[in-house]
């Protein structure tokens, strides 16, 4: 680290950090020319891009405490590791994904090197295309597959390697995967009622159940449920999926508007202008005995603008919305994951206590993401003022940490790629929209 760099920190250390919120260093109602002179001059946010790089240049498990490749965390940093490592290891790491893929289509969650497997888990698996690694599956998630393709556009857009989409993967193209990917979705995980992906009963995006039992995996103690989540997810990769596949293009366009209309009428509440926490199709079960209605998904919200799914009246509104509850609760950001939280006990493990992991903690995984579609939406100066919290506890840490808790504790791995990448990108965007409006 630079003697620039270490001063930095150390004047950031000494300032007392509320953690609070959002702190408004400026209303921002002046021109775009000082806004724009402003984040240019900004030395925080090269410092906090140089660190974000650093870390990505170690490799692609998913922190400190994830010795695996988890895609969706892959899928948030994909396109700022492209910068700092060769493009060909990338495509690697990708490969494996393709080459542990299931017979019925599935994706993995993840994957690590057998000899560093060192946790009981009951579903497993293996390829013999992938000699040496072990696959695994947390199965209350619906957003392994809408990852991978995610991941893959971007890989693709970044390098200009299209070739890699014909790439042969133990017997068949990246793009015939793809695909595979898609209609196991389509057979195993949609329901033909609301005509939407199903999952189970998690905060959010989060991969924890309501079932003491089995918290990850889906089995007789799991609650089906429809997210917006999950949906936002699947309508950005049939988008991706249009991009990729010319000759299949008609196919995914039809089938991401049906999902666009179906999450409309099903999810959106447009009374309360945001989406509802869960549909239940086989029937809600006795434990949400609340008003679950009252909590709002920051999450699943800031995915489902990535989508194109919200208007931008309809952007203003979720991001004051996200900011009140930011204020309400007191946690740091609009990382925040749901507000309010679930009761005490709802969930098990670390989530039993509200303001833990996904029941209510703060994941600049998350919220950075948040703040990259404000900036593409056109609202640059509320992004520039609500990525604060996120840059000063990265310098005031020296680390990107996996989540917060209250009081803005580091909660969860250090080293958190996942953060990195998204707050690399969302300096990236800034710096971009402040060099063309300077």
């Amino acid at each position: 680290m630079s003697i620039k760099s270490t001063l930095i920190i150390a004047a950031f250390a000494a300032v007392c950090l509320s953690c609070s919120g959002p702190r408004g260093n400026k209303a921002w109602n002046d021109s775009d020319k000082e806004l724009a002179n402003a984040i240019l001059h900004d030395n925080t946010l090269d410092v906090v891009d140089n660190m974000g790089r650093a870390l990505l240049q170690k490799g692609y498990n998913a922190g400190s405490g994830y010795n695996q490749t988890w895609i969706r965390d892959f899928n948030t940093f994909i396109e700022t590791i492209l910068e700092v490592v060769e493009p060909g290891d990338v495509r690697n790491a990708l490969s494996t994904f393709f080459l542990m893929q299931q017979e019925n289509g599935e994706i993995i969650d993840g994957y690590v090197l057998e000899k560093d497997f060192t946790w009981k888990d009951d579903q497993l698996f293996t390829s013999p295309a992938a000699p040496g690694y072990v696959g695994f599956k947390n199965t209350v998630e619906t957003d392994q597959e809408t990852s991978l393709v995610q991941a893959v556009r971007k890989y693709v857009e970044k390098s200009g390697d299209r070739d890699f989409l014909s790439a042969d993967m133990a017997g068949k193209t990246v793009l015939k995967r793809l695909e595979e990917a898609m209609d196991y979705l389509m057979r195993e995980k949609f329901d033909a009622g609301y005509q939407l992906l199903t999952g189970a009963l998690t905060a959010d995006w989060g991969d924890v159940e309501n079932d003491p039992v089995n918290c990850v995996d889906i089995g007789p103690g799991s609650t089906v449920t429809i997210d917006i989540y999950d949906n936002a997810m699947m309508v950005i990769a049939l988008r991706d999926l249009a991009y990729l596949d010319e000759a299949g293009r008609t196919r995914w366009d039809t089938l991401r508007a049906s999902f666009e209309k179906n999450i409309r009428r099903w999810l959106w509440d447009s009374k309360g202008g945001r989406y509802i926490p869960h549909l239940y199709p086989e029937g809600k079960p006795e434990a949400v005995d609340f008003d679950e209605s009252l909590i709002y998904y920051h999450g699943g919200t800031a995915i489902a603008i990535e989508a194109g799914l919200l208007s931008k009246d309809e952007i203003r509104k979720v991001n004051d919305d996200m900011l009140a509850n930011v204020k309400a609760s007191g946690m740091p950001s609009i990382g925040l994951t749901v507000y309010p939280t679930y009761p005490a006990g709802f969930f098990p493990v670390g989530m039993k206590t509200p303001f833990n992991y996904q029941n209510g903690g703060d994941w600049t995984w998350f919220g950075g993401r948040m703040i990259q579609q404000l900036i593409l939406n056109g609202f640059v100066a509320e992004a520039y003022q609500e990525v604060r919290p996120m840059l000063d506890r990265v310098i005031v840490n020296g680390d990107f940490y996996e989540w917060y808790g209250p009081g803005c504790v580091p909660s969860g791995s250090a080293e958190f790629k996942g953060s990195a990448g998204v707050l690399c990108k969302a300096i990236a965007l800034l710096k971009y929209w402040a060099k063309a409006n300077e």
